[in-house]
């Protein structure tokens, strides 16, 4: 298993515009292949408006164009790919938000589909209702990796700490999270959210964002993270558009592990509600 690997996060601005998005997408992953990352994260909805109106217009279904592309692409640049999250609708006509994972060869190994909706009126700060066009997942994620396992869930999942760590029970050594806070709980809730992840179950964390811009439809806060084992911030964007590059050590987390044996001292048989 390789130890270090350098990881690129493509914290880009999305328009009303599916073929600009795709095309921007495609900028930022060749260049994070160019700059060496060999894992490559897009943000949640990446090639849609985060808007419930927009989700129907954009759904489309996996495999489907984008999926399509976006595999031609980690085979022809030999990457890992976390293609963010779209709006996939199955042969049902249900629509998910969902999230797909490419090998260096091209092939989709993983496919997340977001499970807790995000459905919230907070007073005198956002109102937003999910449920009113998606479906929720029911499937936990997880992929494997020459790097080890690597767990995936979609941005609203990572308030359900239970989540995280059943993808570590899987043997998750790194949770990546595409998603998109608002300007509300952004500011509040993000950093600490990411870490306490990341502490709880001595992971990397990696957490990809829209970038903030003033013609976005919906106002994401940015701030593309990733986290170590220890909780430590290691690498983290702006608000704005950029291409966040960072190298990871994988032996963090059997150092940490070690030094606190959290997940060692686990006394599950008591836990149980």
């Amino acid at each position: 298993m390789s130890k270090t690997l350098k990881v690129g996060v493509c914290q880009m601005n999305v328009f009303d515009d599916k073929e600009a998005n795709l095309a921007s997408a495609t900028r930022m992953i060749k260049e994070a292949a160019t700059d060496g990352c060999r894992l490559v994260v897009l943000p949640e909805m990446f090639n849609c408006p985060y808007a419930a109106g927009c989700f129907p217009v954009y759904a489309e279904s996996i495999p489907g164009k984008t999926s399509t592309e976006l595999g031609d692409l980690s085979r022809d640049l030999s990457i890992y790919l976390v293609a963010g999250s779209i709006p996939e609708r199955d042969v049902e006509g249900q629509i998910y938000n969902t999230s797909v994972v490419f090998n260096p060869e091209g092939k989709m190994i993983a496919k997340h589909r977001k499970m807790h909706l995000f459905d919230v009126d907070i007073p005198g700060g956002i109102t937003f209702f999910e449920s009113d066009t998606l479906s929720p997942g029911r499937e936990i994620t997880n992929f494997d990796t020459i790097y080890g396992s690597m767990g995936l869930a979609i941005c609203y999942d990572m308030r359900f700490p239970e989540l995280a760590r059943a993808m570590v029970l899987r043997g998750a050594r790194m949770i990546i999270y595409p998603a998109a806070f608002n300007q509300v709980t952004g500011p509040l809730h993000w950093e600490i959210l990411l870490r306490s992840r990341a502490i709880d179950n001595q992971v990397f964390v990696i957490a990809a964002s829209p970038a903030n811009h003033p013609e976005a439809v919906y106002a994401a806060h940015g701030h593309s993270m990733v986290v170590d084992p220890w909780g430590k911030v290691i690498a983290e964007a702006g608000s704005g558009e950029m291409l966040l590059v960072t190298e990871i050590n994988l032996e963090t987390v059997d150092k940490v592990r070690k030094e606190i044996p959290v997940l060692k001292h686990r006394r599950p048989e008591l836990y149980a509600m």
